[in-house]
């Protein structure tokens, strides 16, 4: 797989190369210039549980004209995944280019879910070659001494606070504070719950559960599921021109030609068979890509893409060198257009966003099929009933039993299949982009499934899945299960750090 490691062995090897890196004595060697080459600015800019329901992405509810503009003059990737469906893993692996098993933040960090150490990550990197750093919204990865930054504005959750003017001073700010280069992460927290339909005035004209429809990955479609339905899109909306003020700061601090700007959502939006699950709801985002110099305006590229890429994308932009054992690549000859060869499949993963989540899973797919295997299939996936029951503020959005009841059989059925955790699921995305119907069992498909579980065998071998060690795997189970039985409040207790960060951690960390 082309931009990946071949073998375990040399992902532990690797190892050596990242500790290097985040070590300010051998820092200079690791990142081999000193000054950014071109002194190309860098602005990455994420929203929060959305996938791709923009305009540019066709989506005839969309209102997203500044995002439309920001693709019609870069590069808008069809075929955009994250790494884990809830927020802390995905933003982890954006950080630091590494997969959530190879990192350690396998869960939201308000659960103290860690990394393993400080990896080498953006901002660090950045630092090395004299960029400025800054932030605007959550961090939301431990630990937090581990990024560097000059500036951080807006730090808190901002689930309630959607004044898109604050967050574009704020950038201002950092932005027009001096001439060297910088690196900012604007973190947007549209459309994350609640679903916000009119803040400071925007949007000014909000859709209404009439004017839309509920979500395909959903399946069912009533009026209370669009009542939701429209209010997400209003979040988004209301990101979108958020993301024009940001891209207007940038044009008139006339840094718009030297600045690339990268944008995506963290994972899916918070509707059934979204955001928690590897389904496509969960980890498919919007990610568009304004290289200034870099290939031809509007492109579209269909080739597999990963947020790992954003790192080794950035780096390769202001010209550092990245660590060694990366499992990513630049998308550079993607934007140029270059048809050069790229990976043949993509993998995603979970462990569960808190311990009463757990269901580890990973993902695997190629250009057609998609197959999920399930690391512990004796469990049944509690995202499914935390959706069904509206459980919580977070999960309104849920499809009920009872909505569910007048559905189409291939419906709940794909419903039943997501609740039982079968060991194996197989998907074909081309004809069934919504995965409604299981394949794994399909003798027709039998080649296709037995090809995935090798490539996807070899993934985790060559990124050091700590999981594909049934012992491990057990104990970090019992783990999670233990906290739930004892009802331990490890939120509260300062004290409390999670075992696993100590025996799933990759040797030489």
């Amino acid at each position: 797989m082309p931009g990946t490691m071949t073998r375990r062995e040399t992902f532990k090897s690797a190892i050596a190369g990242l500790l290097a890196a985040a070590c300010p004595k051998t820092a200079a060697s690791a990142t081999a210039t000193a000054k950014p080459s071109g002194r190309m600015n860098v602005l990455l800019i994420t929203s929060e549980d959305n996938g791709a329901h923009l305009g540019c992405y066709g989506d005839p509810h969309a209102k997203t004209p500044h995002l439309d503009r920001l693709a019609a003059r870069g590069t808008r990737f069809d075929n955009a995944y994250v790494t884990s469906p809830v927020c802390s893993p995905s933003r982890g692996s954006i950080l630091t280019g590494l997969y959530p098993h190879q990192n350690g933040q396998l869960g939201l960090a308000t659960h103290k879910y860690a990394m393993y150490r400080k990896w080498p990550n953006i901002v660090s990197l950045s630092k090395t070659a004299g960029y400025r750093t800054g932030m605007v919204g959550k961090l939301h990865v431990n630990p937090a001494s581990a990024f560097p930054l000059d500036y951080h504005a807006l730090s808190g959750s901002n689930f309630n606070k959607r004044n898109m003017r604050q967050f574009t001073e704020a950038a201002g700010k950092f932005i027009n504070a001096e001439d060297e280069p910088f690196f900012l992460m604007v973190n947007f927290p549209d459309a994350h719950f609640p679903l916000i339909k009119q803040d400071s005035g925007l949007p000014a004209k909000p859709l209404q559960a009439a004017d839309v429809k509920t979500l395909p990955q959903v399946g069912v479609d009533n009026k209370r599921l669009r009542g939701y339905t429209a209010n997400y899109y209003n979040c988004l909306s209301r990101l979108d021109t958020g993301v024009g003020m940001l891209l207007d700061v940038i044009a008139k601090a006339k840094q718009t030609d030297n600045t690339l700007v990268i944008y995506l959502g963290d994972h899916g939006a918070q509707f059934a068979r979204g955001k928690t699950t590897l389904y496509e709801g969960g980890v498919k985002t919007p990610f568009i890509v304004h290289w200034p110099g870099r290939g031809k305006a509007g492109a579209v590229s269909d080739k597999l893409i990963s947020s790992i890429d954003i790192l080794p994308t950035i780096l390769d932009a202001i010209g550092v060198k990245p660590p060694e054992g990366l499992p990513g690549r630049s998308l550079r000859p993607l934007c140029e257009g270059k048809t050069s060869e790229w990976r043949e499949y993509l993998c995603t993963e979970k462990a569960g966003a808190a311990p009463f989540w757990t269901c580890p899973k990973r993902t695997i797919r190629d250009k057609q099929y998609k197959l999920h295997v399930a690391l512990a299939p004796e469990r049944q996936d509690p995202t499914h009933d935390a959706y069904a029951t509206c459980k919580n503020a977070f999960f309104k959005a849920g499809t009920t039993p009872e909505e569910l009841a007048s559905a189409p059989a291939e419906i709940r059925a794909a419903y039943a299949t997501w609740k039982t955790n079968p060991p194996m699921e197989l998907y074909d995305l081309v004809s069934d982009p919504h995965e409604w119907v299981n394949l794994a069992e399909d003798p027709k498909y039998a080649s296709v499934r037995d090809r995935l579980v090798k490539a996807l065998a070899k993934w985790r071998e060559d990124t050091a899945d700590p999981f594909t060690d049934k012992a491990k795997l057990k104990r970090y189970l019992t783990e999670m299960n233990d906290v739930v039985a004892r009802n331990i409040n490890y939120r509260r207790k300062k004290s409390f750090r999670w075992r696993y960060l100590d025996y799933l951690k990759p040797k030489g960390s």
